[in-house]
């Protein structure tokens, strides 16, 4: 009977033990997986800011759609502007003052080449931009773009585009801080509870939230 005890008393600790242990290291391992597929996920968001802003540059407005932003990096071209000469070159810039021209020429390079710059990034990997990181595939940034006026009547571009936690987090596993996380968020600091840039109510330069 003492043996029995002993054996259920032995059972009881390691269950308490690692009902201790699971208490302490959930919140660390979903803490280290936030950080981790945020990043990702904050990574590729920028690039997608980063094609937006150059092809608000060129059009004077955003787009809401992934094919038409894709279509632009990897088949549109910018106009950059160049000096013809170095300023502290003063025949040159006399012969162009003579010339009648001014110091600056006009050249037109790909999007792709340009913008993303110092990073490169391939045909697959523009195409990959609408999807969210750490999804399969299966999940994409919510991207809208439109128009509005301004408190003075002026109406200007807005584009918002935002990856909701649910839809890059495992909402199984660690369900309890999940809960936790979106409540703190949304309740306590009035925050979107996710990644996201832009704004449809007012034009905010593009802030993401994770700066």
């Amino acid at each position: 009977m003492k043996r029995i005890f002993q054996i259920i008393l032995a059972l009881v600790i390691v269950a308490l033990v690692y009902v201790i242990y699971d208490q302490i290291s959930t919140p660390i391992r979903f803490e280290n997986e936030l950080k981790a597929r945020k990043a990702q996920v904050i990574e590729r968001i920028k690039d997608i800011r980063t094609a937006q802003r150059a092809y608000k540059s060129k059009y004077q407005r955003f787009t809401g759609d992934f094919d038409t932003l894709a279509a632009f990096i990897l088949a549109d071209t910018l106009e950059m502007e160049r000096k013809i000469v170095d300023e502290d070159d003063s025949v040159g810039m006399a012969q162009l003052k003579k010339a009648g021209k001014k110091n600056v020429e006009k050249f037109k390079v790909a999007v792709i080449d340009t913008i993303f710059s110092p990073k490169v990034l391939t045909k697959a990997d523009v195409e990959q931009l609408r999807f969210i990181p750490g999804t399969d595939n299966k999940a994409q940034y919510i991207m809208e773009a439109g128009l509005i006026a301004t408190e003075s009547k002026v109406v200007i571009p807005v584009v918002e585009c935002r990856a909701p936690y649910k839809m890059f987090l495992d909402t199984v596993e660690f369900r309890q801080e999940f809960i936790n996380l979106v409540d703190d968020q949304v309740n306590n600091f009035n925050r979107y509870p996710g990644v996201k840039f832009g704004s449809m109510e007012a034009g905010n330069n593009e802030a993401g939230n994770w700066e």
